[in-house]
């Protein structure tokens, strides 16, 4: 999707800086300390925005590509158990760049599940930042694998998937202030990852 093409859900920029307890929360031991990490590396917000996406992607193992039973839904929880699918590693991402003074909101997908209609659809999640050379663009912190290589890019985008229209995918042109309470409600009442798989929303 080109970036001229998203919709932000409010113009203030400050709706996209604030904490959202408990799912994003600044003052947490690992959060800070992952802030420690990329502040001492740099103080140029566009390579902190970076260094904070490559940290979501490449830290943090996708749970579904694992086959871990875990699920982790805040910042905190994911860097805790350095696991999460693709909606942690949004609330990491969201987070960090969030606590660096980066405004960023949450994006979603309608994909297949399993690659066929027969399995049914459910909602991927990702993140857009804001930068004031560039303006909004959206990145992909759910994990690189094979046939999967999303990169920081804030121009042309590097996702990690293909929407397919033709098969009922949707790309969904909104930026969204907070994750969906439907995202929060299924990671919280899903017994585990496992349960999870199946129980994500299947739009928005």
């Amino acid at each position: 999707m080109d970036k001229s093409n998203l919709r932000p859900a409010s113009d203030n920029l400050e709706d996209y800086l604030v904490e959202i307890p408990p799912v994003i929360r600044f003052n947490t031991p690992l959060v800070q300390k992952a802030l420690q990490e990329i502040r001492a590396k740099t103080s140029n917000k566009r390579e902190q925005a970076r260094l904070a996406f490559e940290m979501a992607r490449d830290d943090i193992q996708h749970s579904f590509d694992t086959k871990s039973s875990v699920i982790t839904i805040s910042a905190e929880e994911a860097l805790e158990k350095k696991e999460g699918i693709c909606f942690a590693k949004a609330h990491l991402l969201a987070t960090l760049t969030r606590a660096l003074g980066i405004p960023t909101g949450f994006c979603y997908q309608r994909v297949l599940r399993k690659g066929t209609i027969e399995s049914g659809y459910a909602l991927h999640g990702l993140n857009a930042i804001y930068l004031e050379d560039t303006g909004w663009f959206r990145v992909d912190p759910r994990g690189n694998k094979s046939g999967i290589n999303a990169q920081f890019t804030t121009d042309t985008e590097q996702l990690a998937y293909p929407i397919r229209p033709e098969l009922g995918e949707i790309d969904y042109p909104y930026v969204f202030t907070s994750p969906l309470d439907s995202v929060i409600d299924a990671m919280e009442t899903s017994e585990d990852c496992h349960a999870l798989f199946y129980n994500r929303p299947e739009a928005i």
